[in-house]
């Protein structure tokens, strides 16, 4: 058998080892790399952070399992879903302008919207109670293949769709709902929604390799995008997103705002230690105020059920509920997963960031292994 690769960090300096257990770290890409030899993954990219810095971050196997290209610490991943946080968060900038708030009905901002029979509100957008349905509609075509359509044109098909459910009485997942809200930044910020992250978010933070649509020159960073069949990882051909012809959103006038930016497990951190630090960036940035950063965190649905056990919805990302600790988090750790398999959590109660990153639908046995042997090396 091949050996298979293990690179580790060469940069971030490592920061914030302090209180982890380093032999229980270290099992961390070990067991990543039991994966990859079982033939389960072709390679994944792991991320541990604390408020002041990089705990690890390693690169276990490979990018592309046929050419045996080692998998790197900055692999540019397509999140998917993952995206629907820095939605929100840019719907909370504008908050703070006091340009809408999160109680007012989408109407007022999108007036198309006032044909629904039901009115629906920004918070319910953002928590997917709003009665939006999970895709779009057959009659606006294959949009999350084609990405053929402008997001005001995807909106305004969104308008003129019954609802699924009364809004407020039941969660369930949307990516219809968080275009909207995507539009509704566009309509505030006189910006196309690829500009508003780049230009509020991804820039003042110092993502440099976070995109919508990637320049053509990063384009060989981007690992092969596979799905899990019969236990195995194959290549994504069948979906345009994968290994199809939208891999790059070459010619794409949609900006898919439910899942479309592209990014690294380093440029993540930046963002994500910003909520993690209530709000202010490590280069001084503010990105939220603190109370806009707890907004986002508190559960906001209820006793409705959601996304699993013990889980309720913030603004944009699921959270931890009162009294339960699933994989050992802590109440009110909050975080999002993509469809390729990537994931994120914030603990705040722990001082816990972790970063997970695979370009494979289909299993979650290793984001678990990574969740769960994070907090086993905590000591703290």
């Amino acid at each position: 058998m091949k050996p298979i690769l293990l690179l580790a960090l060469t940069a971030p300096v490592l920061l914030a080892q302090t209180g982890f257990d380093p032999a229980r770290l270290a099992a961390i890409p070990v067991r990543m790399q039991e994966f990859v030899a079982q033939g389960k993954a072709s390679g994944v990219v792991t991320f541990i952070g604390r408020a002041s810095g990089v705990v690890e971050l390693k690169a276990t196997g490979y990018s592309d399992m046929e050419t045996k290209a080692p998998m790197k610490a900055d692999q540019i991943f397509q999140l998917h879903s993952m995206t629907k946080p820095m939605v929100a968060i840019g719907i909370l900038m504008l908050a703070e302008e006091g340009k809408l708030s999160i109680s007012d009905p989408v109407e007022k901002h999108l007036p198309e919207f006032r044909s629904l029979k039901e009115k629906i509100t920004l918070q319910q957008l953002l928590t997917h109670t709003a009665g939006m349905a999970l895709n779009p509609p057959a009659g606006i075509g294959e949009l999350h293949g084609a990405l053929h359509k402008s997001l005001a044109d995807v909106a305004l098909v969104y308008s003129q769709t019954p609802l699924s459910y009364v809004p407020g009485s039941k969660w369930q997942y949307s990516n219809t709902g968080i275009a909207v809200l995507a539009r509704v930044l566009e309509v505030h910020s006189g910006m196309k929604f690829e500009d508003f992250l780049a230009k509020r978010i991804f820039g003042p933070l110092g993502m440099k390799d976070s995109y919508i649509f990637p320049p053509k020159d990063k384009w060989n960073r981007m690992p092969t995008a596979y799905i899990l069949r019969n236990g195995k990882p194959v290549k994504y051909t069948d979906d345009p997103l994968g290994e199809g012809v939208m891999k790059f959103r070459d010619g794409a006038k949609y900006s898919l705002p439910e899942g479309g930016v592209y990014s690294t497990a380093s440029d993540l951190f930046l963002l994500y230690q910003a909520l993690l630090r209530d709000g202010k960036a490590a280069n001084g940035f503010r990105l939220l105020s603190p109370a806009s950063v707890r907004l986002m965190r508190t559960v906001h649905t209820g006793d409705l059920a959601t996304n699993g056990p013990g889980m309720g919805w913030g603004l944009g990302s699921s959270v931890v509920r009162p009294g339960f600790a699933p994989m050992g988090m802590s109440p009110g750790t909050h975080g999002h997963g993509g469809r390729y398999g990537t994931y994120y959590f914030i603990d705040p109660a722990r001082d816990l960031i972790g970063i997970f990153m695979i370009h494979r639908e289909g299993g979650a046995d290793e984001r678990t292994a990574f969740v769960q042997m994070t907090y086993a090396a905590l000591l703290d």
